[in-house]
């Protein structure tokens, strides 16, 4: 009886193994596929260990570095883009992790899923699959370091559509308004200043990792600050090994997640420590060490960094949002405006514009050829240090602006292919650009100092188009009655600042 018990036993562990061994693995394109392992837990295993995996597909061969994840854990993430079956095997100087191998299948990605961001023809950017991506957005420095219930709550407000990129440090920061402790630091130790930097703390790398799957989700691209000089923890200060030893680390952890960009540092001019040598070795190491070519940029405070070709698009902090169409002729880059001073009411004169104000340089940014970013920082009830203010910790929006930069959003997304900055064709023009595409579309903005009642389109005679005349700040659009071609044709206008005209060809 107990021979025969042992019988059945086995033929269900053998039962169980067949049944595992046929079991498919399926990973949606442009998503994530994770092999955590076992593995030791002596010694110190963030230096001692090497462990990583080849991801093969015919005879494409992927090398991905892994890294470790605490607790004896070793993790590997890897994202495929093209469908059918993948192969790996892992690579580690610990027997125990070397060797292993397994087969998944990458499966169609779903019509939300639209893969990286990465630059398209010269001046735009485009997702994997060839969709069109338009940046708008918002800067929210630190808020994945003020715990679960207001990190929740900055979701919620993001799932509002207002933005589609965050630009948001990975290191903790020090400055007015964001003065408390975060709630994890990024390596063992003993705050304030008492750290072993050869000892990430994977806690801290989990939590923002969590909050760049939630963006993902949302279709918001997470463009992660690498470095920054508010800091009083010593973490703007490191030594050279140490600053390579973590950006290898974030390479590994999130390079995996399509909606990552790189940005090398905020203000990168007031970082002492580092040298222009030392921006130009990061950008390599991140060229390097990235399989997935994430989109790198270096935002200014001051000089604009222009310097290397492996900057993907240029990250400007200036209000100078005309100048857009300057830059892209000179660099042949996308141009972001991710700072062009905010939507507030604190004592600075960069934190205090009005909603309208932030409004009008969107619109000028964009119809220049550039993008254009915004931020919040709206005093209301609390008016101490500790208030919480978009810019700083999350929460919610208090402006006027995000709904009148939502409007702009859909407008520019309804366009029928990407617009090019062209010059008025009409003389007297109050400097009006206005974007085009071809001579289907035609879009122009009258700058906000600028209020007239009467107003003279110039289109291409011999061809025919529908006009409607745009309110940026009432968000309306209203449709003419007639149809206009040619170089002279009057339309009235309120008399209200913030007036575009939209021109489409009718076929």
């Amino acid at each position: 009886m107990k021979l025969k018990l042992m019988i059945v036993c086995l033929c269900i562990v053998i039962s169980l193994q067949k049944s595992n061994a046929s079991v498919s693995i399926h990973v949606e394109k442009w998503k994530i596929f994770e092999l955590a392992l076992n593995g030791p837990k002596i010694g110190n295993p963030f230096t001692d260990v090497e462990f990583g995996a080849n991801f093969i597909q015919a005879d494409k061969v992927v090398s991905i570095a892994g890294f470790y994840d605490g607790e004896g854990k070793y993790i590997v993430r890897f994202m495929p883009q093209s469908e059918g079956k993948w192969t790996y095997v892992t690579k580690s100087n610990v027997k125990e992790l070397n060797g292993k191998k397994g087969k998944f299948i990458c499966t169609p990605s779903l019509p939300a899923n639209h893969g990286l961001v990465s630059v398209k023809d010269t001046f735009n950017f485009a997702y994997s699959d060839g969709t069109p991506y338009y940046p708008f957005g918002t800067t929210c420095y630190a808020w994945v370091h003020q715990g679960d219930s207001l990190g929740d709550l900055t979701v919620k407000t993001l799932s509002n559509g207002y933005f589609n990129k965050i630009r948001m440090c990975i290191f903790p920061k020090s400055y007015r308004y964001n003065k408390n402790e975060p709630k994890y630091y990024p390596f063992e130790g003993k705050p304030l200043t008492e750290w072993d930097y050869t000892r990430f703390n994977p806690d801290f790398f989990r939590n923002i990792e969590k909050r760049i799957g939630q963006l993902d989700s949302l279709g918001i691209e997470a463009d992660l600050i690498i470095f920054h000089p508010y800091d009083r923890w010593g973490f703007k200060s490191m030594d050279a090994v140490t600053n390579d030893h973590y950006i290898r680390y974030v390479i590994a952890r999130f390079a995996a997640y399509k909606n990552v960009w790189w940005s090398l540092a905020n203000e990168y001019n007031l970082i002492k420590s580092k040298n222009m040598s030392d921006w130009q070795h990061y950008l390599q190491l991140f060229a390097d060490n990235d399989p997935y070519n994430h989109l790198r940029s270096i935002h200014n405070s001051g000089k604009v960094f222009t310097e290397s070709p492996l900057i993907s698009h240029l990250s400007i902090q200036s209000e100078n949002v005309e100048e857009a169409n300057a830059w892209r002729e000179k660099l042949k880059k996308p141009v972001i405006y991710d700072e062009c001073k905010y939507e507030g009411n604190i004592e600075r004169p960069w934190v205090s514009l009005t909603a309208r104000a932030m409004t009008n340089r969107f619109w000028v940014g964009f119809i220049n050829g550039g993008f254009v970013g915004h931020s919040e920082t709206q005093l209301t009830d609390d008016l101490t240090s500790s208030a919480i203010l978009w810019w700083s910790k999350g929460g919610t929006l208090k402006g006027e602006s995000p709904a009148r930069i939502k409007f702009l959003r859909k407008i520019i997304e309804s366009a029928p292919g990407y617009l090019t900055p062209v010059k008025s064709r009409h003389r007297n023009a109050w400097d009006v650009n206005r974007l085009s595409y071809n001579d289907e579309y035609f879009l122009e903005y009258i700058p906000y100092e600028f209020q007239p009642i009467l107003y003279n389109l110039s289109l291409p005679k011999d061809k025919m188009y529908k006009v409607e005349v745009i309110d940026t700040w009432d968000m309306t659009i209203e449709k003419l009655p007639k149809l206009y071609s040619g170089r002279r044709n009057i339309i009235s206008l309120p008399g209200k600042p913030g007036m575009a005209i939209r021109m489409v060809l009718v076929k």
